[in-house]
């Protein structure tokens, strides 16, 4: 029932020689490149999209590493971070830096979510399923205006391996200062069941409250895994 919301191969060149030690050589054959050729984006995780990105001149074994590296840091920012930050990164070098800046500027400006209108829970998967794949708990608000359209998706807070801790204070945090009309939250659950916990409901309970005392419309919390979701609405566990 719908209810409207309203590899890596063998290295054999030397590549840029601005990225540092741990750089200069380019794999024969990618497995990943062919991988995005073959099956397109949407069907590649976070660090399997970076580490192409990032794979040019280093090592494959070094790839690997410092694209889970920076995916747990960009996971951590609210921004694009400056290349001064992202060039600290061992192996990644000024160039590399600034074309990960840049392409995360590129896809914000042509692609971000910032404006999709969301009217029902399969209008937000595809806007957080990405992080389905991560070994912690990401919980994630959605800042939306009165219209129900995205003004800002955000990681609150990163947890344990099975869970997380969230307070409203954090949740809600951004949320006012984008003068939002409505939020939804959400969270991966890494082990891949839907099932909503006890500690779920709870912080559902809290955060539909706390909602309603700032004047914020709570619309959903979905719990999501990388090949479904539950939605709190649509099963009828919002009737706190």
């Amino acid at each position: 029932m719908n209810r409207n919301y309203l590899d890596w191969g063998e290295p054999i060149e030397v590549l840029d020689a601005d990225e540092g030690p741990n750089s200069c050589l380019l794999p024969q054959e990618d497995p990943l490149r062919e991988k995005l050729m073959n099956t397109g984006p949407d069907a590649m995780s976070d660090q399997e999209l970076l580490a192409i990105l990032l794979n040019g001149g280093m090592r494959s074994t070094h790839t690997r590493t410092l694209a889970t590296e920076l995916l747990e840091y960009l996971d951590q920012e609210k921004g694009i971070p400056p290349v001064k930050e992202l060039s600290l990164f061992p192996g990644m070098g000024k160039i590399k830096a600034c074309s990960i800046v840049a392409m995360l500027e590129f896809g914000r400006r042509r692609w971000g979510a910032a404006g999709t209108r969301i009217k029902q829970p399969q209008d937000i998967y595809p806007l957080i399923r990405h992080h389905a794949d991560r070994r912690q708990e990401r919980f994630i608000c959605l800042s939306l205006n009165g219209a129900h359209e995205i003004l800002a998706v955000r990681i609150v807070t990163i947890g344990l391996v099975n869970r997380t801790i969230v307070h409203p204070r954090e949740v809600f945090a951004d949320p006012i200062l984008d003068r939002a009309s409505a939020v939804i939250v959400a969270h991966n659950h890494p082990s891949g069941q839907l099932t909503p916990s006890a500690e779920d409901d709870e912080i559902t309970r809290r955060l539909k409250t706390a909602a309603e005392i700032l004047g914020l419309h709570f619309l959903d919390h979905l719990i999501f895994s990388d090949t479904a979701y539950l939605s709190y609405r649509q099963t009828g566990r919002l009737s706190f």
